[in-house]
C-alpha cells in the first residue's frame, strides 16, 4: 500500500505499532514501531497472515473481533491478546480496529501498545492479591481496612465474625455498626481512637466485644493510616482475641492475692493461738487448741478448693452439651443433704440444654452452699429458676442470707482491679465465677436488704 509521503512520515514516528490489514488479516503496511514492539523488520511480515502471529489461545476471539469490525465498521472498544516477537516469545498487546474511509485508501487500521509490563504487573498484584487472602482466610486475627472517615469497609477476613459476634455483612452495609459489637462502656474510647487513626495517629488499645456473649470478649488491636499525597485515605488494622491471656493474668493476680493475704491471715490466728498455748498453759488450752485445730481444718478445705481452681484453670476447657435442670436438682439435693435447714424452692423446665463446662453444677453447688453457710439463724430459703431470654439460659439463684459485700461482686465482675485493699475474701466465688466464664457466660449480682440475688447467664446448646 503507498501512503503521501508526509503520512508516512508521521506514521513511522509514532510510538504506537500501527498496521493496516485487509479484509482478510493479511499485512498490507507496518510502521517502524512494528521492530520496537514484536522485534520484526516490517518487510518481513508484509504479505503474512496476522492471525498466524496472535496466541493460538486468543487467536479466535481475535479473529471474531476483527470480523465484526469488518462487517459493521469502526470498533472504539479495545482488545487485549498476546502477539509473536521475533524471538518466539509472545509479549502482550493492547489494540484499537478501525475501517479506513479515505477516498484512495482501503482496509482496516489496527493500532496497538505494548502492554506487558502492566499485564505482568496486574498479574503479580493478583498473586499477592490471592496469597494475602489465603493467609487472611487462615488467619486468627482479624485483618481489616477502612475509609479514612470510617464510612466504608474495604476489606475485612472471616475471623471477625467468631470474635466479634457480628456477621461482616452488617459492617459491609453500614461500616458504622461495627460499634454495636463493642461493650457500650468502651465505645468512648474506641470513637476516640478512630478519630486519632483519621488525623494520622496510629492507635493500640484493647476492649470489651460480642455481645452475643454478653461482652464478655477481649480483643486487642494495632491499627496505622494509611498515607498518599500527604493524606490519610485509609485505616489498616488487625484484632486479636486476647480474652484468655487477660483470663489468665488475672487469674494469676487472684490466686497470689489469695495466698498472701488469706492465707497468711489464717496462718497468723493458728499461730497467735500456739504462741498463747505455749506461754499461758494454765490458761484454757483446749479452747486455744479448738481454735487451732478449726482454723487449720480452714486451711485444709481452701487448699483443696485452691487446688480444684488451679486444675479447672490449668487443665483442657471443653464446653459441651449439658442439661441445666438436672444440675440444678442436683445441686439442690447435695445442699440439703449437707444443710438439712435449708429451704429450697425451684421453678424449673423439665430440661434446658446449654453449651458449657461440666463444672457448671459445681457453681450452682457453691452458690446455694455459700448462701445457706451464711443464712442468719438456723435455716436459709433460696429459690432457684431457670428459664429462656434472648437466646441464652437464665438462671437465678434468690436468698434472704446477709447481703453480699459490694467489694465482693466488683471485683468478681471487674468493676474494680483487685489489690491488697480491695479483694475477696474466699476462692469460692472465683470458682463460680471462672466456671461461668470458661462457659463463655456471665454472672450479675443485686443486693438489698432482704438478701441477693445471682444470675447466671449460659449459652443455649445448638
Amino acid at each position: 500500500m503507498e501512503w503521501p509521503a508526509s503520512a508516512e512520515v508521521l506514521l513511522n514516528h509514532a510510538r504506537n505499532k500501527i498496521v493496516v490489514l485487509d479484509e482478510a488479516g493479511t499485512f498490507r503496511y507496518l510502521n517502524r514501531a512494528t521492530t520496537d514492539i514484536i522485534g520484526y523488520d516490517p518487510a518481513v511480515l508484509l504479505g503474512e497472515s496476522v492471525f498466524e502471529y496472535v496466541h493460538p489461545d486468543d487467536r479466535e476471539r481475535v479473529r471474531s473481533r476483527f470480523e465484526r469490525v469488518v462487517a459493521r465498521g469502526a470498533d472504539e472498544r479495545a482488545i487485549e491478546y498476546r502477539h509473536r516477537t521475533s524471538d518466539g516469545s509472545y509479549t502482550w498487546l493492547e489494540s484499537r480496529i478501525s475501517e479506513l474511509t479515505g477516498p484512495e485508501t482501503d482496509g482496516y487500521i489496527v493500532s496497538s501498545r505494548d502492554i506487558a509490563e502492566r499485564v505482568r504487573a496486574e498479574r503479580e498484584r493478583d498473586e499477592t492479591a490471592e496469597r494475602l487472602g489465603e493467609i487472611a482466610a487462615k488467619a486468627d486475627d482479624v485483618l481489616w481496612m477502612f475509609s479514612a472517615d470510617w464510612s466504608e469497609l474495604l476489606f475485612i477476613n472471616a475471623a471477625y465474625e467468631p470474635i466479634y459476634g457480628q456477621s461482616a455483612d452488617t459492617i459491609r452495609a453500614d461500616a458504622r455498626k461495627f460499634l454495636d459489637a463493642i461493650h457500650p462502656d468502651d465505645r468512648p474510647a474506641v470513637r476516640d481512637a478512630m478519630a486519632q487513626l483519621s488525623a494520622g495517629e496510629s492507635v493500640d488499645i484493647g476492649y470489651r466485644v460480642n455481645p452475643r456473649q454478653d461482652y464478655s470478649r477481649w480483643a486487642w488491636v494495632q491499627a496505622e493510616p494509611i498515607y498518599e499525597r500527604g493524606e490519610v485515605v485509609r485505616i489498616v488494622g488487625f484484632t486479636r482475641d486476647v480474652t484468655d491471656r487477660r483470663r489468665r493474668e488475672r487469674q494469676l493476680r487472684v490466686i497470689d492475692t489469695m495466698l498472701r493475704h488469706n492465707l497468711r491471715n489464717d496462718l497468723n490466728t493458728v499461730i497467735g493461738h500456739a504462741e498463747y498455748i505455749a506461754e499461758h498453759p494454765e490458761d484454757e488450752p483446749p479452747a486455744h487448741a479448738a481454735a487451732v485445730y478449726r482454723t487449720a481444718r480452714e486451711l485444709l478445705h481452701k487448699a483443696e478448693k485452691q487446688r480444684r481452681t488451679i486444675e479447672l484453670l490449668t487443665g483442657p476447657v471443653t464446653p459441651c452439651r449439658m442439661d441445666v435442670t438436672a444440675a440444678v436438682e442436683d445441686a439442690v439435693s447435695t445442699v440439703k443433704d449437707r444443710y438439712p435447714n435449708a429451704d429450697v424452692e425451684t421453678d424449673l423446665p423439665s430440661s434446658l440444654n446449654v453449651c458449657a463446662i461440666g463444672e457448671v453444677k459445681t457453681a450452682i453447688r457453691e452458690l446455694l452452699g455459700n448462701a445457706a453457710k451464711h443464712a442468719d439463724g438456723s435455716s436459709a430459703w433460696m429459690h432457684v429458676d431457670a428459664t429462656r431470654a434472648d437466646g441464652r439460659c437464665i438462671v437465678e439463684i434468690e436468698d434472704t442470707c446477709p447481703p453480699i459485700p459490694e467489694y465482693e461482686y466488683r471485683v468478681l465482675t471487674g468493676e474494680e482491679e483487685m489489690d491488697s485493699v480491695t479483694h475477696t475474701s474466699g476462692l469460692g466465688l472465683w470458682l463460680v465465677y471462672w466456671i461461668v466464664d470458661l462457659s463463655d457466660g456471665s454472672i450479675s449480682f443485686q443486693t438489698n436488704e432482704d438478701g441477693n440475688v445471682v444470675t447466671v447467664s449460659l449459652p443455649l446448646a445448638q
